[in-house]
């Protein structure tokens, strides 16, 4: 417990100062976790014919995160994320294709759903603190996900009683859920309203409405990534995805949540607070 205290201090230090810093230092270390990510994914679902050895697939998927990546630093490039998207879709069945029988073809499957999962819903980290007013935005992904984690295990053991998914998850309650959803709601808007305070101010968009809200519906979707990123571990038969984060496991262990809930907050804040 003192080893998954003391990372997690140093985990949302490191975060912080990342997230203030934004620019090139966001930007890597966006890039960073999303290779590992990947990569923690690929062995989870056994991409790899070959146990430890870098497949062909897999490579491929490198590579279009690379490019994926490049291109979203490059703002005339932008239009193009989705084409590499494709191409490395494609690519990753070309190989299969032309090794044909090497993989199974639910290798290359996992390795698309890898490709997608991690590495381009991550993405939305780095493009939500590159918002306008993304210095104060960027906060909900982890009300969405981090505060809503921590208000559902408090809420589950006080009141919980009925199951939220018995079989995947059976500690989960959907008291603890709901606890969960109200708990980042209210930080959400505890945290609108500082800022509003402060005289933070935006274009347009009322955020002690837009805060609230977004933190919630985050904090529904932040649920979900949690018990998907469980059920593929059940699947698979692995207790954690890695062993990166003393205590807490890997990369898709602790930004399971994260994951999904980052590209609802860009895209909950573009449209509430009506951002270019």
């Amino acid at each position: 417990m003192l080893t998954r205290v003391i990372s997690g201090i140093i985990l949302v230090i490191i975060l912080g100062v990342t997230m203030l810093c934004g620019g090139w230092v966001l930007f890597g270390a966006t890039y960073l976790i999303s290779l590992i990510g990947y990569n923690e994914l690929i062995k989870a679902t056994h991409v790899r014919p070959q146990k430890n050895k870098i497949c062909g697939v897999e490579l491929v998927g490198y590579i279009g995160i690379t490019a994926y990546y490049i291109l979203l630093a490059t703002p005339v490039a932008k239009d193009f994320l989705m084409a590499t998207i494709i191409l490395t879709i494609m690519g990753m069945m070309l190989v299969y294709v032309f090794t044909f029988p090497k993989y199974d073809a639910r290798q290359p499957m996992a390795a698309v759903f890898a490709f997608v999962y991690a590495p381009m819903m991550l993405s939305y980290i780095y493009r939500t603190r590159m918002l306008e007013n993304g210095i104060f935005i960027i906060w909900l992904v982890f009300i969405a996900s981090w505060v809503c984690d921590t208000c559902a295990y408090f809420f589950g053991v006080l009141f919980g009683k009925h199951k939220l998914a018995p079989v995947l998850s059976p500690k989960k309650s959907i008291e603890g859920a709901v606890g969960g959803i109200v708990g980042s709601a209210v930080v959400g808007f505890l945290y609108a309203f500082v800022l509003y305070k402060a005289g933070v101010t935006f274009v347009e968009g009322d955020v002690l409405r837009a805060f609230p809200l977004i933190a919630a519906v985050g904090a529904v979707l932040s649920q979900i990534g949690d018990l998907a990123a469980s059920g593929i571990k059940r699947n698979n038969d692995i207790k954690d995805y890695g062993k990166l984060i003393p205590g807490h496991g890997g990369i898709m262990d602790r930004f399971d949540s994260v994951i999904v809930t980052a590209p609802l907050i860009y895209y909950g804040a573009m449209l509430l607070l009506h951002l270019q």
